[in-house]
């Protein structure tokens, strides 16, 4: 969305928009440094199409997919931000057999790699795991090595959730949060690890909670800019150890 990429958008150096069919690319610098921000639209399957395009486009050392999300914990805040040390797919399962009347269980579903089998995921019994995509571990220490100078609540390493459903039920969230260890859910970040996995770039995931449903709190659309402004401090770091290499 526009209030999660305009303002880091605005801070590139020289920086002229490009468009491909209905995604925009901002391509500038950073300290000198060859950035591109993408606006992905909202939703995994524009993220990935917008990874890909990148990945082909730009041939990107890095990707950070950034933005805002739902608490899964009560005990993270509006303005806390979650560093992906893995990103899940909580869109990805196989649910339980029940017959019609019988209604529907989150509990019995079990979830499905589909990168793990050559034949139908749902037969198999070696696709019915969660597939992890790990955070970087360069820009997960870049990421960590800038956390005092964000000011507006903590920096916490958690396992962010994405899917193209927005959860507000709590016994579902609940279950994710005990199960796959959910520390954020959103709409994008799942898609983009699993794309820039396959073209091997280091990736890494960074949410600011916008809302939290577990503890109450109301969504608040300026978190948007403040992890924007700890993500510019982030990019500026990976630069700076890139530069040491």
């Amino acid at each position: 969305m526009d209030v999660e990429i305009r303002k880091l958008a605005g801070r590139l150096e020289n920086a002229r928009e490009e468009k491909v069919s209905g995604w925009t690319f901002w391509v500038g610098t950073i300290d000198g440094y060859p950035v591109v921000i993408s606006k992905s639209l909202k939703g995994m399957e524009n993220a990935a199409a917008a990874t890909a395009l990148a990945a082909e486009r730009y041939h990107p050392a890095a990707i950070i997919n950034q933005g805002t999300a739902g608490g899964h914990q009560p005990d993270l805040h509006v303005y806390d931000i979650v560093l992906g040390t893995d990103t899940v797919n909580l869109g990805s399962f196989k649910t339980g057999n029940r017959a019609r009347g019988e209604g529907s269980s989150v509990a019995e579903w079990n979830p499905l790699d589909l990168m793990r089998s050559e034949g139908s995921a749902g037969n198999d019994p070696n696709a019915r795991t969660m597939r992890r995509f790990p955070g970087d571990g360069a820009l997960l220490a870049a990421a960590r090595n800038v956390r005092g100078k964000y000011t507006k609540g903590r920096v916490v390493d958690g396992v962010i959730g994405s899917s193209d459903t927005w959860n507000s039920e709590l016994d579902r969230i609940l279950h994710f949060h005990d199960r796959f260890g959910t520390a954020a859910e959103e709409m994008e970040a799942a898609s983009a690890a699993q794309i820039a996995g396959l073209f091997q770039i280091p990736f890494l995931g960074i949410r600011v909670l916008s809302n939290n449903i577990t503890n109450g709190e109301p969504y608040d659309p300026k978190t948007g800019e403040a992890c924007q402004d700890y993500v510019y401090e982030v990019v500026k770091a990976y630069i700076g150890e890139q530069r040491k290499r």
